[in-house]
């Protein structure tokens, strides 16, 4: 198993494992949702793509704040996440079509809003994908992409790694794999992004705390991570007792910080923005 799930992954298991997962995590994740549509500065109808949009709850929730009359394009690489996405479709002003926006044409015209909700890590070839997707964005159009921030400041994620690594061995992390601290500081996917044609780069930062699962407690938090993340598909080849040991482990980190029932834990996350130039 790979810890570093790039796009082709996304297309095929890891697909089928998100949507498994897809009840929790997207309760889990909706905090991030504000300040990344508040970033898109939606002050007129748009036409919005939403790059890597999984089951299509942000973009949902992006149609639900935007004007009268803006509408909303949903992509996704893998056929699992797509087909639940258009199962929630009520409203003629969205749509998600199946596509690798990495090397996809823009349907129709170039849109005047991209945004992305952690889904632009995981790029085989980065630079390549971010100069195709310069071509979706229109004259003026401005993008808004959600990224993690440093390890460290993302205890919900480094408390998972710890307990699997002392069950099982690990690589140390690849900082330009694919993967989601891949663009944490911001200044990486500056540089690419500033190649691809874009430019009025702003980073500014969301902290704030995320609910494991959406509001669990400890040990359902731990088998909810276990089974969500791919960091822990190493324990599959391990056997169960090697799991069961990650899973105390976890549980017992958990614990320390549920509270009222639920495991909340400290998140930072990169908002980072700009314009088509």
């Amino acid at each position: 198993m790979d810890e570093n799930p790039a796009a082709s992954d996304w297309a095929a298991e890891r697909g089928k494992k998100w949507r498994a997962q897809l009840p929790g995590m997207e309760p889990m994740l909706s905090p991030v949702d504000a300040p990344l549509i508040e970033a898109l500065q939606l002050d007129a109808p748009y036409r919005v793509a939403d790059i890597a949009c999984g089951g299509g709850g942000t973009t949902l929730a992006i149609l639900r704040q935007a004007p009268a009359g803006s509408s909303v394009h949903g992509f996704d690489i893998s056929p699992d996440l797509v087909e639940l996405a258009q199962s929630r479709i009520d409203d003629d002003a969205i749509a998600f079509t199946l596509a690798d926006v990495a090397t996809a044409r823009p349907p129709g015209a170039p849109y005047d809003r991209l945004v992305s909700r952690f889904g632009i890590m995981f790029f085989g070839d980065p630079q390549a994908a971010f100069s195709n997707l310069a071509s979706w964005l229109g004259p003026r159009g401005r993008f808004a992409f959600a990224v993690w921030g440093p390890a460290a400041d993302n205890p919900w994620m480094t408390s998972l790694r710890e307990a699997v690594e002392a069950v099982v061995d690990l690589p140390p992390p690849d900082p330009d794999a694919p993967g989601p601290f891949r663009y944490a500081g911001g200044e990486k996917l500056r540089t690419l992004l500033e190649a691809a044609g874009f430019g009025a780069f702003e980073v500014r930062d969301w902290f704030g705390a995320l609910s494991h699962g959406g509001g669990l407690p400890a040990a359902a938090a731990a088998d909810f991570a276990l089974h969500s993340f791919s960091i822990a598909e190493p324990l599959v080849d391990a056997g169960d007792d090697a799991f069961a040991e990650a899973h105390r482990l976890l549980t017992a980190r958990f614990a320390e910080h549920e509270q009222d029932g639920a495991v909340r834990m400290n998140a930072r996350v990169h908002i980072v923005t700009g314009a088509q130039v």
